[in-house]
């Protein structure tokens, strides 16, 4: 028996709100600079959606304003943890292995603070703070981890045809087969065992309030 949605007061759902406007607003701002240097609106998408963190930041706007309109779908702790979880993958990928690789300036600059930083810490906390615990299980990472290997298997698919690598470390031409598949395998395994991380946290909480 599938466990019902919470219902969400209205504080809350104006607190989705202001999450999903972060995310979206980072996500607009980071088109309208890569559009200033195209110059071109389907080069723009192009580029922008080559990108895990756009693509975040749009899953974060959608599954928000659905919480923000109170749609009990949206409200379902499985989706709100893995939306979490694949917010702080982009945070700590940006911290750990992209930090300082480019001068950020403007719009660029904006949109990295909004996606890389704040709502990587919203979401997370949200979820900690709003949704009932104990209500996800040991399967969940496994198809959490389907978003982040899917788009993996698209941005190689892509680059073997020609189309830029989003990220150097995703770079095959220059790091070659061997680096690229090290640092996927280590994101991965880094990614599962946090998904992991966080079952354990929800279920501790669940016993923790069942004990209080």
């Amino acid at each position: 028996m599938t466990t019902p949605a919470p219902m969400l007061s209205p504080s809350i759902r104006w607190a989705a709100a202001l999450i999903g406007f972060c995310a979206a607003f980072g996500v607009s701002v980071g088109f309208w600079g890569v559009y200033g240097r195209t110059g071109s609106v389907p080069a723009a998408i192009s580029i922008m959606v080559a990108y895990f963190t756009n693509l975040t930041g749009l899953l974060v706007a959608v599954v928000f304003a659905g919480l923000a309109l109170g749609r009990p779908a949206f409200a379902h702790s499985r989706l709100v943890a893995g939306t979490a979880l694949a917010t702080l993958l982009v945070g700590l990928v940006q911290r750990l292995l992209l930090q300082g690789l480019r001068t950020l300036r403007g719009a660029d600059l904006a949109a990295d603070i909004l996606l890389h930083q704040v709502v990587p810490v919203l979401v997370p906390l949200f979820w900690l703070a709003v949704l009932p615990k104990g209500r996800l299980g040991w399967r969940d990472p496994l198809l959490w981890a389907c978003y982040p290997l899917a788009y993996l298997a698209c941005t190689l698919l892509r680059g073997a045809f020609g189309a830029r690598y989003p990220y150097p470390f995703l770079d095959v031409g220059k790091s070659g087969w061997g680096s690229v598949l090290a640092y996927a395998g280590g994101i991965a395994a880094a990614f599962l065992v946090v998904g992991w991380g966080v079952v354990a946290l929800d279920r501790a909480l669940a016993r923790r309030r069942e004990s209080a």
